[in-house]
């Protein structure tokens, strides 16, 4: 079942989407059956979570941080994860820095920007992105690969239209200024109209996985 939703999903992608399969709260075995049909990245929301599903699934997982992360934290996932997608303050960045030099990586991050209308989602307003991408920033060991964005949870197609355009917008803005090459938006009820708007990660969960448990 999941092996054959995978396929049906990346039938539909095109080549240069990267499709993040987000296993948050599903066994290991659901993750496996993904592996089997050739899905590598997988999301996680949760420090604990990722660290043990790391450690028990096999090495060539590349592991994506999708959820909010504090900077006590980073310490524990510093070692693997691959990508760092809500990265929202300058803090959390040098936490980030600090914590990949301990272990002798560069780490590939997203910055997030709050796109959405509700206050509860995390990130950098756009103005105070623009501020932050004109600094040098001394991070010898942190890599800025993109933007990372949650569209409001709505069904207003066009209001998330809306807001996934200003991202991919903005994203086109520095895109050659900082070598940007990923711009994440789309999650399973609005990934189409994300990659419309230029997305090219998708993070998906229940299309695969189904509901959470």
């Amino acid at each position: 079942m999941i092996a054959s939703k995978i396929k049906e999903l990346k039938g539909t992608l095109a080549k240069d989407v990267t499709l993040v399969a987000v296993s948050k709260t599903k066994p290991n075995s659901a993750l496996i059956e993904a592996y089997e049909e050739g899905q590598r990245d997988f999301g996680e929301n949760k420090v604990q979570e990722l660290c043990k599903k790391a450690a028990e699934l096999p090495k060539d997982f590349r592991w994506h941080m999708v959820g909010h992360l504090q900077r006590n934290k980073v310490k524990y996932i510093a070692p693997f994860v691959h990508l760092i997608h809500g990265v929202d303050s300058q803090r959390l960045l040098n936490e980030i820095n600090k914590q990949a030099a301990k272990n002798n990586r560069i780490q590939d991050v997203l910055l997030q920007l709050h796109i959405a209308e509700e206050s509860s989602k995390f990130g950098f307003s756009f103005e105070e992105a623009d501020a932050f991408l004109q600094q040098e920033l001394p991070l010898e060991h942190v890599r800025i690969k993109g933007l990372m964005g949650m569209a409001s949870f709505t069904e207003d197609k066009w209001q998330i239209t809306q807001e996934f355009t200003q991202l991919a917008t903005f994203f086109n803005k520095w895109k050659e200024l900082k070598s940007f090459e990923v711009l994440s938006m789309g999650m399973s009820g609005d990934y189409p109209l994300a990659i419309e708007a230029g997305s090219n990660m998708i993070r998906v969960g229940s299309l695969i996985f189904g509901s959470r448990m």
